[in-house]
């Protein structure tokens, strides 16, 4: 097996053939450290990085398995990328900030208490745009985080380190937030496997932990992957009251989707979406037709408000947060934190209370929906992706000719709506690439809480079109 295949190998199998004696953690590791040695200058997903730590961390992990009885952890001996805006005790977070470029932690934010608990390693933090607040992740710190797949693109944001590091073979899992599609957008963009849990799902740090837009989350190459991840991940912790009891575990094997009744909207009712982008998204429809699953096209009835009134909702809480710091750094920042923290300055409490009742109008037709069908799938994003340096304060997004007259952080993501439905688990797997290399995904939704739904279908897709990177014909050729 040549390093490149260790490379992408799915952490499930890597696990595998570590209780087997097969494949050592260090050999994976120097792997992985190798590989990004040589594609991150070209990337630029990583901030900090621990190799010389984490190559220590797998020769402990490789004693561990040498031993014929002890405990091991679900994640024991794993390179894991964990995005750089959680802690890590002693270990800095830049949050992708001049603000906190010399920001050392003295706590561990409870998903990465978790991984490291599981034995997972993290030899590298994974860029994001400051403060996660952008959907394409570039930062004055840290420069432009590229798609591997196309460099010319963005990898998405916020999680955009994350997904780069994935689809460039420098990391077989990691780990992303969602406040507005922070998962799914760099999921969609660089041809990975992103889970938005229900809200309280996974514990967070406060104050957003308290926010229902936002989630930690797994991405992964694999479905199988993400759900490891997930299963570490989530569960009650003491430090969050809003985490639920009691842990979900997550199954790894699902039965087939034969009978099943899927939903989907191209449109959601209201986004102008790319040509390439609806026809990846009806070949993977097509899919779900093949595994035996009825396929039906919906009218949810929504409107651009509600896109506008989830917007008015992160402006309220996340804008706030922004405009806190811009009073105080504003000349550190970078542009598009700058006009989100004006946007936050300007919000009221009353276009905070229409969100929330926007919200519950959009249930209102959602729900019975999903009462009808087991999942509802549309596209991730409008668009394959942006320019990998875009800035909405100087970058004009256009689809199919059109400049779009809403938000431009967001307005070519369809993943605002799910954030607005909190409550529905949320997985977004590949759909195909456009003709420009960047791929497309779609959004498996589910009933509110119905996590394992969600897997099962996605389960069902990935295995039906044969995975996405084990074959090298289908890894980006950089």
């Amino acid at each position: 097996m040549s390093d490149l295949d260790l490379c992408y190998m799915p952490a499930t199998q890597a696990l595998a053939l570590f209780r087997a004696r097969k494949l050592s953690p260090v050999e994976l590791m120097q792997a992985v450290v190798a590989r990004a040695g040589k594609v991150n200058r070209k990337v630029n997903a990583f901030t900090f990085t621990h190799f010389d730590e984490a190559l220590d961390g797998a020769r402990k992990a490789e004693a561990k398995y040498a031993k014929t009885v002890g405990r091991l952890g679900a994640l024991e001996g794993l390179p894991i990328a964990v995005k750089d805006e959680s802690w890590i005790k002693g270990k800095p977070t830049s949050y992708g900030s001049l603000i906190y470029k010399d920001f050392v932690p003295d706590v561990t934010s409870p998903n990465n208490e978790r991984i490291l608990k599981a034995g997972g390693i993290v030899h590298a933090r994974t860029a994001t745009p400051e403060f996660s607040c952008s959907s394409a992740t570039h930062t004055r710190l840290w420069g432009v985080t590229r798609n591997p797949w196309n460099p010319k693109f963005t990898p998405g944001g916020s999680s955009g380190g994350s997904a780069a590091s994935l689809a460039s073979g420098t990391a077989p899992l990691a780990t992303g937030s969602d406040i507005g599609g922070s998962i799914r957008i760099p999921a969609s963009c660089a041809g990975v496997v992103g889970y938005k849990p229900p809200y309280g799902r996974n514990p967070d740090d406060a104050p957003f932990n308290l926010d229902p837009y936002c989630h930690t989350g797994p991405l992964a190459r694999t479905v199988a992957d993400a759900i490891l991840l997930q299963n570490v991940m989530c569960g009650p912790s003491p430090a969050d009251i809003a985490s639920l009891r009691p842990k979900l575990r997550l199954p790894t094997q699902y039965k087939p989707i034969k009978g099943w009744r899927i939903a989907y909207s191209i449109d959601l009712g209201f986004y102008n979406v790319d040509k390439e982008v609806v026809a990846n998204t009806r070949a993977a429809l097509d899919v779900f037709r093949s595994l035996g699953a009825t396929v039906e096209e919906v009218d949810l009835g929504w409107s651009i408000d509600l896109l506008k009134a989830g917007v008015d909702h992160l402006n309220h809480l996340f804008g706030n947060l922004m405009a806190g710091y811009a009073r105080k750094h504003r000349k550190l920042m970078t542009p598009y934190a700058v006009a989100f923290a004006k946007d936050g300055a300007k919000s009221t409490a009353a276009k905070f209370l229409n969100a929330m009742e926007v919200a519950a109008r959009m249930y209102a037709t959602l729900g019975p929906v999903l009462e009808k069908y087991d999942v509802l799938i549309c596209p991730t994003t409008a668009l394959p992706a942006v320019r990998a340096d875009f800035d909405p304060t100087l970058h004009d997004v256009r689809i199919n000719g059109k400049t779009l007259d809403v938000w431009p952080i967001l307005a070519w993501c369809m993943t605002v709506p799910f954030n607005t439905m909190s409550r529905c688990p949320v997985l977004s797997v590949p759909s195909g690439r456009a003709r420009n290399g960047v791929p497309t995904g779609i959004q498996i939704v589910g009933r509110t809480y119905c996590d394992a739904d969600v897997f099962r279908a996605g389960m069902a897709y990935e295995t039906a079109v044969g995975g996405w990177y084990g074959d090298p014909t289908r890894r980006p050729g950089i």
